[in-house]
């Protein structure tokens, strides 16, 4: 159900004061509604298929890779790179494309980004089109390392043997551990290793059936060397909130109008966050997937991401 592949009609590189390049797309009709893209992870980066959610007559659609992701640079920094400097991209390439609102598109950690810029400028928000919700708490991070492998142990035994256990310490140990790993205490080889053992753990956990090409993609240098590297960063930091600062903040874009899609046999990001959320935002729309898990290549999330973009017109947003 995703509109044909796509080339982009312009890109580039944004420069930021602090020596971050940022790397950006448009694609679709340039008298369109705005959209901004924001991918998962942090880390994942951008995507052909990425483009395809969206009505290319319909749409003016801006998409970007965050610090340290894809193709901006330095690639896998992290430095400057918090929460608050991907908010503050995020606006600068909106003043940029010379755009005054746009719609906010996010899937996993694009929807934890997503709901943080939009309560920082909600001024800026036409709507939001949200999927996998991850809304940073500390309770989710520590789901991430030490509950997916209930479903997946066959996964979690590597990712445990990488960082030197026969079991599970407990979440807390294991991001320490993985922190030594990634410093390069055992040497570089080491650290790619381990990056890969990791992107790999979370892609097997993405799709309610298994999908090897998924694994393999991300176990590729082009996203498992970022990916690990920065969600651990974030997950360290956890993701640069106070707690429960998203689900606090909802009032601020309350008045907005949302959807919000989510596989009921997502493992990554159980369905509990996207219910508190959905419990939280009175008006947004709430479509749980039965057939589906995390991963935005799964066929019933493509389709209700699909359907809610075609659902949008100029009268939403009136």
């Amino acid at each position: 159900m995703l509109y044909p592949e796509i080339a982009p009609h312009m890109t580039g590189w944004l420069s930021r004061a602090d020596g971050h390049e940022i790397y950006w797309e448009e694609v679709g009709n340039p008298d369109g509604i705005p959209v901004v893209f924001l991918h998962g992870g942090p880390g994942a980066g951008i995507s052909q298929n990425s483009r395809r959610f969206f009505d290319p007559e319909k749409y003016r659609v801006i998409l970007l890779d965050q610090r340290g992701a894809g193709k901006s640079k330095p690639f896998g920094s992290l430095e400057n790179n918090t929460t608050d400097h991907l908010i503050g991209d995020i606006e600068a390439l909106r003043e940029d494309r010379g755009i005054e609102k746009w719609v906010v598109f996010g899937g996993s950690w694009g929807s934890t980004l997503a709901l943080a810029y939009g309560q920082a400028c909600p001024e800026r928000v036409l709507a939001f089109v949200l999927r996998g919700i991850f809304l940073g708490r500390e309770s989710e991070i520590a789901w991430f390392m030490d509950g997916m492998g209930r479903f997946f142990p066959e996964a979690e035994r590597r990712f445990l043997e990488t960082a030197g256990f026969d079991r599970n310490p407990g979440w807390q140990e294991m991001l320490d551990r993985y922190a030594d790993i990634f410093a390069g205490k055992e040497g570089e080889e080491a650290a790619v290793e381990a990056a890969r053992v990791w992107s790999a753990y979370e892609a097997t956990c993405c799709t309610l059936l298994p999908d090897e090409a998924l694994v393999e993609d991300f176990e590729g240098d082009e996203i498992a060397l970022a990916l690990a590297k920065l969600e651990h960063h974030y997950f360290v930091h956890r993701c640069f909130f106070a707690p429960n600062q998203l689900l606090g903040n909802v009032d601020k874009i309350a008045h907005l109008p949302a959807v919000i899609v989510q596989g009921r046999y997502d493992v990554v990001c159980p369905p509990t966050s996207a219910f508190d959320l959905s419990n939280a935002w009175e008006g947004a729309t709430m479509i749980i997937v039965d057939d589906a898990g995390h991963a935005a290549s799964e066929p019933g999330i493509i389709r209700e991401l699909v359907r809610a973009m075609d659902r949008f017109d100029g009268k939403t947003f009136a």
